[in-house]
């Protein structure tokens, strides 16, 4: 795997992480990386993220990571919350990324992004009918729906406690659940979705109604004067 230079933070996310990885499962890793600082006064910009695969791997530029977070994305924000035994390299600056991780919270935009992330999922299911395809495609499925569930799980977790259950405590639950939805019964999907859509709802957040930016910035401005 090749990486980019100057790697703050990394580590392993996605299904791996979650615990809902099955045989021949990629593993994801996620990372937050910082271009020199002087890259940034040239003609052309530093490139803003590196995605490989095989094997799977997604490092955004430290103001590109920062723009995601704050703007609630799920996937980006994981590389924060992660168990210690899921980071594979951790320096001082990420450290300290990871200590400032509430700055990036708003109620809003979490429970914009969760859901609006669970309706792109929901969307795919929804499009491949009454579960009378292949089995690659039941496969395919039932992985978008693990997926579909672990998003609004672990969005109004957030919403409710400011934390993110990353390895979540019982995956048979996400499994039992993609194996119903990849078998046809869509509308399981379509309920699930509205239970949660009320429970955020019915539910008293612990999150501000704007994110600290002025916090966020601050430790942007670090990485920059580190890498001058």
């Amino acid at each position: 795997m090749t990486t980019p230079t100057n790697v703050l933070l990394a580590g392993i996310v996605g299904s791996t992480a979650y615990g809902l990885a099955g045989p021949g499962s990629d593993v994801d890793r996620l990372g937050v990386f910082a271009a020199p600082t002087v890259a940034f006064h040239g003609l052309r910009k530093p490139a803003e993220s590196h995605v490989t695969t095989k094997p799977d791997a997604t490092f955004h530029e430290a103001a590109k990571a920062c723009r995601l977070m704050l703007g609630g994305n799920p996937t980006a924000s994981e590389i924060l919350h992660l168990p210690d035994d899921l980071y594979e390299i951790r320096t001082e600056l990420g450290d300290e990324l990871i200590s400032i991780r509430s700055a990036f919270l708003s109620a809003k935009r979490v429970r914009d992004a969760y859901m609006g992330y669970a309706c792109q999922q929901f969307r795919k299911l929804e499009s491949r009918g009454d579960g009378s395809f292949s089995a690659d495609t039941r496969k395919r499925t039932a992985k978008h729906a693990r997926h579909l569930m672990r998003l609004c799980h672990q969005g109004l977790q957030l919403y409710r406690t400011g934390r993110v259950e990353i390895r979540l405590a019982e995956p048979e639950r996400f499994h039992n659940f993609g194996g119903r939805v990849a078998n046809g019964d869509i509308e399981h999907a379509r309920s699930m979705m509205a239970g949660y859509g009320e429970a955020f709802d019915d539910t008293k957040t612990v999150l501000p109604d704007r994110p600290d930016e002025a916090t966020v910035e601050a430790w942007l401005l670090r990485v920059r004067r580190e890498y001058l």
